[in-house]
C-alpha cells in the first residue's frame, strides 16, 4: 500500500480547518521528500542551506533555478508588476522554463518534484497552472519546514473517523453503507 499524503497548505487542510474538525485529528510532518535521479535516491532541499549542498543541479544552474523560484514566490495573479512582463495565462511551461534558462533536468525536477505532474503535458499547458502548483508547494513547506506533506498520525482512517466524532458531538447520525436519501 502507498500511503497518501497531504498537502500541509493544500484544500483539504483548509477544509479540516474551517470545519474544525481538527481537533479530533493528529498529524505528523514527512521527514521529506525523495526523488530518484540518475540511478540515485536524493533529498528534495527544503531550504536555501540545503539546496547549495544538493548536487542535482551545478552552480550556475542553482543561480537559474533560484530566480524562477524567486519569481514563483513573487508572483501574483491580481498584481501585473510581479508578472515580469508575461502571460502566464496563456504562455505554455515550456517557455516560461525557457524565459529562466533552465535546463532540461531542471525543468523535469521541478515538473515532478515540486508541481507533481505526472507526465511531460503540463509543458505545453498554461504556465499559470504550474506555478499555482509550485506555489501550493512552497507554501505547504513553510509551514513545517522539512517536508510540505502531513499524515495523519493513525493513518488516513482517522479522516472519515474525525467527521463522525464532529457529527456526533452535533447531534448527528453517522450510518455506514446507507445511500444518501435527502438533506
Amino acid at each position: 500500500l502507498i500511503p497518501k499524503f497531504i498537502m500541509a497548505g493544500g484544500s483539504l487542510v483548509k477544509i479540516l480547518i474551517h470545519t474544525d474538525v481538527t481537533k479530533y485529528l493528529e498529524f505528523k510532518s514527512v521527514e521529506g521528500s525523495y526523488v530518484y535521479y540518475r540511478g540515485k535516491i536524493y533529498k528534495v532541499p527544503a531550504n536555501d542551506a540545503e539546496a547549495l549542498k544538493s548536487s542535482l543541479m551545478g552552480i550556475l544552474e542553482k543561480r537559474r533555478a533560484r530566480k524562477f523560484f524567486i519569481f514563483v514566490q513573487d508572483y501574483q495573479e491580481s498584481d501585473p508588476k510581479t508578472h515580469d512582463g508575461l502571460n502566464l495565462k496563456q504562455l505554455p511551461m515550456r517557455k516560461l522554463y525557457a524565459h529562466f534558462g533552465l535546463q532540461e533536468d531542471t525543468m523535469e525536477f521541478i515538473g515532478h518534484a515540486l508541481a507533481l505532474h505526472r507526465s511531460e503535458e503540463y509543458l505545453d499547458r498554461p504556465a499559470i497552472e504550474t506555478v499555482s502548483k509550485i506555489s501550493l508547494y512552497f507554501d505547504s513547506l513553510s509551514r513545517y519546514g522539512k517536508s510540505p506533506y502531513i499524515y495523519p498520525l493513525y493513518g488516513l482512517g482517522e479522516l472519515p473517523q474525525a467527521f463522525a466524532r464532529l457529527s456526533a458531538v452535533h447531534g448527528g447520525t453517522y450510518m455506514l453503507n446507507k445511500p444518501i436519501e435527502k438533506v
